[in-house]
Order: C-alpha cells, then sequence, then structure tokens
C-alpha cells in the first residue's frame, strides 16, 4: 500500500488495520478523503470521509460503506492487497459517482441482483 499510494496512513485498530488517505480521480473532481478497513478475510469496509456524500446515493450499504461488488462475483481473501482491487475500484466508483451526480445516470459496472442495502461480511 505504501509503494502504490504512499498518501495514504495506516493505524492498527483491533484485529484490523485502517488506510485513511486522499484520492482524486480527475483535477475536475473533488478530493475524496478515503477511509479503507482491513479485517483479514472479511470484505474490507469502505468508507468516504469527506466530502460528505448526498443522502441515498447509489451502491451504498449502511452506514455510506460503498459496495465496491456484488459478494457473490467476487470473494475477498486476507492475501489479496487493499492497493491492487480496493483503491481501484474506490477510484471508480468515486469518478462514477462524480458522474451520477452531475447526470443521474450510473454508469458503472452493475450487477443484478436482489439483496437489500445491507452489510455483508
Amino acid at each position: 500500500m505504501r509503494q502504490k499510494y504512499p498518501q495514504f496512513k495506516s493505524k492498527i485498530e483491533g484485529n484490523s488495520i485502517i488506510f485513511t488517505g486522499d484520492l482524486q480521480v480527475k483535477p475536475e473532481f473533488p478530493k475524496y478523503k478515503v477511509s479503507v478497513e482491513y479485517r483479514n478475510s472479511l470484505s474490507p469496509i469502505v468508507k468516504i470521509l469527506s466530502p460528505q456524500l448526498v443522502d441515498n446515493p447509489p451502491h451504498v450499504y449502511s452506514e455510506k460503506k460503498l459496495c465496491l461488488y456484488h459478494p457473490d462475483n467476487f470473494k475477498w481473501k486476507k492475501e489479496k492487497l487493499i492497493s491492487n482491487e480496493i483503491i481501484e475500484w474506490t477510484s471508480a466508483w468515486i469518478y462514477f459517482y462524480e458522474v451520477w451526480l452531475e447526470t443521474g445516470k450510473w454508469y458503472g459496472p452493475e450487477a443484478p441482483h436482489n439483496i437489500q442495502k445491507q452489510d455483508y461480511e
């Protein structure tokens, strides 16, 4: 993580490592402060700390945890690297969110499913 995204800082909280840093996906978009909680074999928890997201944005779970992938399509394993999938997917989410704010349409990939907006493990 430090090598690929040096702007992220890490701290240990219990059994988790929390990475916090800024992402700016395009110069005309704002910088986003992002928190990623690495939880070993459990799916990472990704949140936007700032700017504040609008009410009821697309592709988020409760407590505004980002939905970056459908849990049936991708299985997180503790051996995976946050920097290789999660940060890149978070950047893509931010891009599609900014476009959605402008157009009202989500242009990012979507998986048809019938799960409710709830947390996943």
